[in-house]
């Protein structure tokens, strides 16, 4: 394999791939990246063996061929060049070798044979949608994932495609978090799907603010087709729990918020809050709301904010960074947030399809 290409355009092609790479490989091959070149078109292949991520870039190429290199060390080099023309050729014993005017770096790669095939998508199931909606909405949800690993079916987003809607959904058991986004499909193409924690980052890092996504799916994996990028995950099995059993199906009270004020009032607040007390209390009376932390061992914070509320006094305590975690992903001036009493479910709502139930943490 030889070829001439551009500095800039191969940076950014092994951008959109590297970040798959685990720095903790079963394999060694997994630590590399795959190039392969077949006439000006030069393809970039990366996989952990669950997410496998492929692009394509423009060179001048002079012998096609493919072998794979360290992905963290290639991409090093290749940022450390300071001219925009870089000679990359590879031997038959996967010898790379990197000429940039006065640079010259040698690396040591492995066969293309041995890395894993890139998965292939036989799907009648395929969706369309804007790349900026489908962020967002990633966006919007993703954080409340949980982490605990034995919780596996948590362990992803659910992508729910039903009566033309999608609707993506993530929870962790303590708290829930919700978006919706009318969609055209057809009834065939209805169905769940757990997208893991590790392709929805990659999806919010790699996604852009313009042009679609088209989305394709079979019974056990998912594949995201945007902007010369190919990315096919694997999809968590087992059922997702049912979560509209955890929304509140009704509530007494219902209270307008300014989000910003109310996501730095916590932020302060959250302060004096221990990892043993890790909670922060809302006290909401007659036209105002009281964000309240007292922390024995550390101290105590109290902050007022005016509010239009005239319902009977409420105190529920919730963890400061569940609370603040969707007042972050929202951009809206104002939150809805919905209450019965001391003991039930927070709920967050805001002026599009989205909504956010917290657990409350028992005050002493």
């Amino acid at each position: 394999m030889k070829i001439n290409v551009n500095r800039d355009e191969i940076i950014e092609g092994l951008q959109k791939v590297q970040s798959i790479v685990s720095p903790r490989a079963t394999l060694p091959i997994l630590s590399n990246i795959l190039f392969k070149t077949e006439g000006d078109t030069l393809t970039l292949t990366a996989t952990d063996l669950e997410v496998s991520i492929q692009t394509s870039i423009k060179v001048k190429s002079s012998k096609d061929g493919g072998s794979t290199l360290p992905a963290k060390r290639i991409y090093s080099v290749f940022r450390e060049l300071a001219n925009h023309d870089i000679e990359l050729s590879v031997d038959e014993k996967n010898h790379a070798s990197i000429k940039c005017g006065p640079s010259f770096f040698k690396l040591v790669g492995m066969g293309e044979d041995e890395f894993p095939s890139f998965p292939k998508i036989d799907s009648s199931n395929s969706y369309t949608i804007d790349q900026a909606v489908f962020k967002e909405m990633l966006k919007k949800v993703s954080y409340a994932v949980s982490t605990d690993e034995t919780k596996y079916v948590l362990n992803g987003v659910l992508l729910s495609f039903k009566s033309d809607k999608l609707i993506i959904v993530a929870t962790d058991g303590r708290r829930l978090a919700m978006v919706e986004q009318e969609m055209d499909f057809p009834k065939s193409g209805e169905g769940d799907f757990i997208v893991p924690a590790k392709t929805v980052n990659e999806l919010v890092r790699t996604l852009e603010d313009e042009g679609t996504l088209n989305i394709a799916t079979t019974e056990n994996q998912i594949a995201f087709n945007f902007d010369g990028i190919l990315l096919v995950s694997k999809l968590i099995e087992g059922s997702y729990p049912n979560y509209k059993q955890v929304i509140p199906a009704q509530f007494e009270e219902r209270i307008t918020i300014e989000r910003e004020a109310l996501l730095t009032a916590t932020r302060r607040a959250a302060l004096v809050a221990s990892e043993h007390s890790n909670s922060v209390k809302l006290k909401f009376s007659k036209n105002k709301l009281e964000i309240i932390s007292n922390t024995p061992e550390i101290g105590e914070s109290k902050e007022s904010l005016p509010i239009k509320y005239s319902g009977k006094e409420i105190s529920v305590a919730f963890n400061p960074m569940y609370l603040m975690d969707p007042l972050r992903a929202l951009t809206d001036d104002e939150i809805y947030f919905e209450a019965s009493d001391d003991l039930s479910p927070g709920v967050i709502k805001a002026s599009i399809p989205f909504l956010y139930v917290l657990m409350p943490m028992r005050m002493a």
